[in-house]
């Protein structure tokens, strides 16, 4: 009982991270399951993408709510990631156990460094805006809500055909251009999703950025959109194959579903620059420590 409380209060933290910053919540879950409770590779990976998807619908709604997201770019991501998040759990299921925990290190701390420098490269006041800076200095980067970053400029609405556009206050209108981007980007995350079992916003969140011009705030809650998607049939396959430790997973839900509500909450109250400055850390620490474990520190 004392273990399935702390579990509670431990999926409360991982949810609010998950809701501030747009990811499932797994590359907080993953080492906390890896380490803390000493399942199995395999098992840490399947029960954190079981804990993921509550998690991520929780933050989901909060987000939809607070107009910090795209839900239409989160959906296309979703759906694209669904049909290859399978694929990512069949590998991992055929891959050596310290293979699966490198590459999740891997990708985690080369997500930390790459966070990392945007922030830098973030000036202050712009960061406190809630705006990302123009893709490539370009002064059309994607809006996708008009006020994010000023005014539109005159005679259009700040975004070239084929960007993210929105029409007042209506629902984000798809350009030929983002069709193709937003799924690609959940393709890629959906793998990732079922090879390391953490939801992929830690793919979502710089493409969104980089590829769609989403600020921060706007790619970190469209990012759980995706994520409450996409888990979905990775998490049935880790069930068929009985990774899946359910009381774990349970325990951490019902702690992290409230923690992201609020981390949601909280997301419209903290500048670009620190978010992106404890996304950084967050992924940074969830790498040493998974590297540390397999290398038996």
């Amino acid at each position: 009982m004392a273990l399935f409380l702390l579990s509670i209060c431990v999926g409360f933290g991982v949810g609010v991270l998950s809701g501030m910053l747009g990811i499932g919540g797994g590359m907080v879950m993953l080492p906390v399951f890896r380490l803390g409770f000493g399942m199995a590779a395999l098992q840490a990976t399947a029960t954190s993408l079981f804990a993921i998807v509550p998690t991520s619908l929780a933050g989901s709604a909060t987000h939809l709510r607070n107009r910090t997201c795209v839900p239409a770019v989160g959906v296309l991501a979703g759906i694209g990631g669904a049909c290859s998040s399978p694929v990512g759990v069949y590998l991992a299921s055929a891959s050596p156990t310290w293979l699966v925990m490198a590459a999740a290190a891997l990708v985690i701390g080369y997500s930390s460094v790459t966070m990392l420098k945007k922030a830098l490269a973030i000036p202050k006041k712009a960061g406190e805006d809630g705006c990302a800076p123009a893709v490539g200095g370009r002064a059309d980067a994607v809006r996708s809500h008009p006020g994010d970053c000023g005014n539109a400029p005159s005679g259009g609405d700040g975004a070239h055909a084929g960007d993210l556009r929105v029409s007042g206050e209506g629902p984000a209108s798809l350009g030929l251009g983002v069709l193709p981007r937003a799924c690609a980007i959940g393709l890629v995350a959906g793998v990732a999703s079922g090879y390391i079992g953490v939801g992929g916003g830690f793919v979502m969140i710089p493409l969104f950025a980089s590829l769609l011009g989403l600020g921060m705030k706007k790619a970190s809650g469209t990012s759980l959109i995706a994520v409450s998607i996409l888990a979905i049939p990775g998490v049935i396959e880790q069930f068929l194959l009985g990774n899946v430790m359910v009381s774990a997973g349970v325990a951490m839900a019902i702690g992290s579903i409230p923690g992201a509500v609020v981390g949601s909450a909280l997301s419209k109250r903290v500048p670009e620059r620190q978010l992106r400055f404890l996304f950084s850390g967050m992924l940074f620490v969830s790498a040493a420590l998974l590297v540390a474990k397999e290398l038996g520190i």
